[in-house]
């Protein structure tokens, strides 16, 4: 599009957190990218058709979150969630790109069923969009066609969250390891350790044992064993490993802190309720905190939290991973593990700036950043001219309330109900079009597929 008929916009007066730096300044928009950055009130206003003015005095300017980590439910589950409701929901939480897991149904374990995917969301997605492939015991060769420059990286389940996917025989894991250019990221639960556990739960206390066992059957044992043989196995064959939803104080210990998270083989990642919830919740909530892995004791709550200040952590996300309430209520063994979260994500992480836990910069670095840096997605992450125009405004002092009202999950419901936030998201825009805007969705979808360069 020549420059000359380009929509733009100019975000005025704007506090800009990016790159550990928190500043007043203008941005411009024009089309897609930021065309430019100015020191307040002076980005250059045009009076031409189409050029509109944010006056922002007071809000926060960020980069659009990037989630690596979430289950939409499409294909074959759309009666929990779909691409469009949870994407929609992600645009109103200031998320403008996610990577999509596998276990859908049929599972992402093909080249054709990703690439279905991809023409699900190039047609319903709200934002930017991406899909994982799925590792079993017998899709290698499926793997072995896989585009780099794509697919973000091939998942691998080593516990039961999601029934028959899952990677058990040890030639085709470490084969799986050894692929290549694409990273592996490991949900980490030892099998056999939470069977054995399971057994012996069921067999004191039967189908009416309560939630608040979760974590002792899905132990930290389970979690920290897997773990470790996941790490094991990356430093032996130069794999880049992603470990996902780090839940024990213990497999932080796994990590090296600090330094240039592109240099780093090992990457960790902590989603949102585990920095949020502790077992305390159980109590309250029962099965609507009922995730895997758990949420564990207040001070594992807490060393996530320092690991992700130290450095240890690199990438907050979510696992946003919706059921409907009916599949909640049923009795704990046959309840699905797994909640809504993408739509607070980011507020949630502004509320622990307000008490003290983050900052603002860490929270930009963590969740926008990183997922760009480790995951090699060029013009994107960051607030720099030239980059993708992938926004969100918070007003940090906004109070709101979560309600059934306000929640745009198709599931209809979230743990947070009830929550009061200090911080709210005001707009959000994708590749430089406001998708989200004062409360509202604006009904526009800007979705593109994320590239990665490796």
């Amino acid at each position: 599009m020549p420059e000359e008929t380009k929509n733009k916009t100019v975000i005025r007066n704007a506090l800009l957190i990016s790159e550990e730096n928190s500043r007043e300044a203008d941005v411009l928009i024009s089309g897609d990218r930021i065309a430019g950055i100015y020191p307040p009130g002076k980005a250059p206003v045009s009076p031409a058709p189409g050029t509109r003015i944010i006056e922002a005095s007071g809000l926060w300017l960020m980069p659009g979150v990037i989630d690596d980590h979430v289950h939409f439910r499409e294909p074959g589950l759309t009666h929990k969630a779909d691409i469009a409701s949870e994407s929609a929901a992600a645009a109103a939480g200031g998320v403008t790109s996610f990577m999509e897991m596998p276990n859908t149904v049929p599972q992402t374990v093909t080249i054709g069923e990703w690439e279905r995917k991809n023409s699900l969301a190039r047609e319903r997605s709200v934002i930017n969009y991406s899909f994982y492939l799925g590792a079993t015991d017998s899709n290698i060769d499926e793997l072995r066609k896989a585009n780099p420059d794509l697919v973000p990286a091939f998942k691998l389940f080593l516990g039961a969250s999601t029934g028959n996917m899952l990677v058990s025989n040890n030639e085709t894991l470490e084969a799986i390891f050894r692929l290549g250019k694409i990273p592996v990221a490991c949900h980490c639960e030892d099998e056999k350790i939470i069977k054995a556990n399971s057994a012996a739960y069921r067999e004191e206390y039967g189908e009416t044992i309560s939630p608040s066992f979760h974590p002792l059957i899905r132990s930290r044992e389970a979690c920290l064993t897997s773990s470790t043989a996941a790490v094991t196995m990356a430093r032996r064959t130069g794999a880049r490993l992603h470990l996902l939803h780090l839940s024990t104080a213990e497999e932080t210990k796994l990590l090296t802190q600090g330094g240039d998270p592109s240099s780093k083989q090992i990457i960790g990642e902590v989603c949102v309720h585990h920095l949020w919830f502790d077992d305390r919740a159980y109590a309250e909530k029962g099965n609507l905190v009922k995730w895997n892995p758990p949420i564990r004791k207040s001070s594992d709550r807490e060393a996530l939290v320092r690991a992700v200040r130290e450095g240890l952590i690199d990438i907050i996300a979510t696992d946003h991973a919706p059921h409907t309430l009916e599949e909640k209520s049923a009795p704990y063994f046959s309840a699905p593990s797994g909640g809504p979260t993408v739509q607070h994500s980011l507020v949630m992480m502004l509320e622990l700036c307000h008490r003290g836990e983050l900052t603002p910069e860490l929270v930009v670095r963590k969740m926008c950043h990183n997922p760009a840096i480790l995951f090699g997605i060029p013009d994107r992450g960051f607030i720099r001219e030239g980059y993708k125009a992938d926004l969100v405004l918070v007003d940090p002092a906004a109070p709101w309330t979560v309600s059934r009202k306000n929640i745009l999950y198709k599931c209809g419901w979230s743990p947070l109900e009830g929550t009061t936030f200090r911080n709210s998201v005001v707009t959000t825009f994708a590749n430089g079009i406001p998708v989200f805007e004062d409360g509202h969705l604006t009904g526009r979808r800007a979705p593109e597929m994320l590239r990665f360069k490796r």
